[in-house]
């Protein structure tokens, strides 16, 4: 799990074990009641409770006018959302998959992440699409993928991936009150994975990174489920000796590419974990700017990551053959260093 190190955080404060799902159904409930122009759009989110239970018991406290149930159309009540947004409402609409906003595309992108622009700032679109992506359970090629790159491009639009479930949270209830149009990322694993998440308000601002593991010989900045990876090769890297640093950035629009310069000004050396195909991805856009900013400083070229460029198959050990893992992301790292063992003095490689 990535520790949180921003002050807020190393406060003593309570906190309680809860899973994804709990932890959406929090911020949801504690949203909706602090703004009652937050609403919640999708297929099945009413009495049902939604298609993972994110939405349970919600129907009882507010209703069907707050908690619209919709046809499976993805392309029409996502042009609901955004129109409801235009009027002053808050929508959060639910998309289930990643996949399955492809079906919506074209409201995501000319409507929604263009209202600000084309109406000068006379109108904004504050709401939230909310998306599960990443393999989980052999999901196959339709519920499998991490399109998000394709959402980075797009101006316009906030793309936010947690990797933990208080971030989670605490990133949704972010999400909810920008006043942007927001793709909120969630990971699949996260939804039955339990975590400590603190009490209160725990908002954590988009744009904003997370240091993860601090290290002074590499820098590995992963995302989603693939910090997790990242810190289980950290761990392995360091019974070497070699101590890595894991950055977090928590969202893609905007990248807190501060941090990571910061971080690979010090380690002079960069490994990037994304889960989504390795063509274009969030980890290239990463390396062209250490590349355009901070070249001079890296001692070694920046290794990629990533998932192969290929459908994602039903078949277990195909599947798993495909992705990002801590032993490729601990091959990578040890392949910046070279071959031997590294001696470490002074908190500095001599590798």
């Amino acid at each position: 799990m990535c520790t949180n190190r921003t002050p807020e955080r190393e406060s003593k404060r309570e906190s309680r074990l809860m899973n994804g799902i709990q932890a959406i159904q929090q911020a949801l409930a504690e949203e909706m009641r602090r703004d009652d122009t937050v609403v919640v759009l999708g297929e099945g989110i009413g009495e049902r409770g939604g298609c993972f239970g994110h939405t349970l018991g919600l129907w009882d406290e507010f209703g069907p006018e707050r908690l619209i149930d919709t046809p499976i159309s993805e392309l029409s009540f996502t042009g609901l959302g955004i129109g409801a947004a235009a009027a002053g409402v808050r929508p959060v609409v639910d998309l289930m998959f990643m996949d399955f906003l492809l079906d919506a595309m074209g409201q995501v992108v000319h409507q929604a992440a263009k209202m600000r622009y084309v109406s000068a700032g006379q109108f904004h679109c504050p709401m939230v699409f909310a998306v599960t992506i990443g393999r989980y359970r052999h999901g196959g090629p339709h519920h499998s993928d991490c399109y998000y790159p394709m959402l980075m491009h797009i101006p316009g639009l906030k793309v936010v991936l947690p990797s933990s479930v208080a971030d989670l949270k605490g990133l949704l209830k972010s999400s909810i009150r920008d006043n942007d149009p927001v793709v909120l990322l969630e990971h699949k694993s996260l939804l039955s994975s339990k975590m400590e998440v603190p009490d209160g308000e725990n908002l954590i601002p988009l744009g904003k990174g997370n240091i993860c593991r601090a290290g002074g010989d590499m820098t590995i900045v992963a995302m989603g489920e693939m910090v997790a990876h990242a810190l289980v090769a950290a761990e392995s890297l360091a019974e070497d000796g070699i101590a890595a640093e894991v950055i977090d950035p928590r969202t893609l629009v905007p990248l807190d590419l501060e941090m990571i310069f910061k971080s690979v000004k010090k380690t002079r050396r960069l490994v990037i974990v994304d889960e989504a195909h390795e063509t274009c991805n969030a980890a290239a856009e990463i390396a062209a700017q250490v590349a355009c900013s901070v070249f001079e400083y890296l001692d070694a070229p920046v290794r990629r990551v990533s998932t192969s460029r290929c459908h994602i198959p039903y078949a277990p050990p195909m599947e798993a053959h495909l992705y990002p893992s801590p032993d490729k992301i601990e091959t990578a790292a040890r392949q910046l260093l070279g071959e031997a063992a590294v001696v470490v003095h002074s908190g500095r490689s001599t590798g």
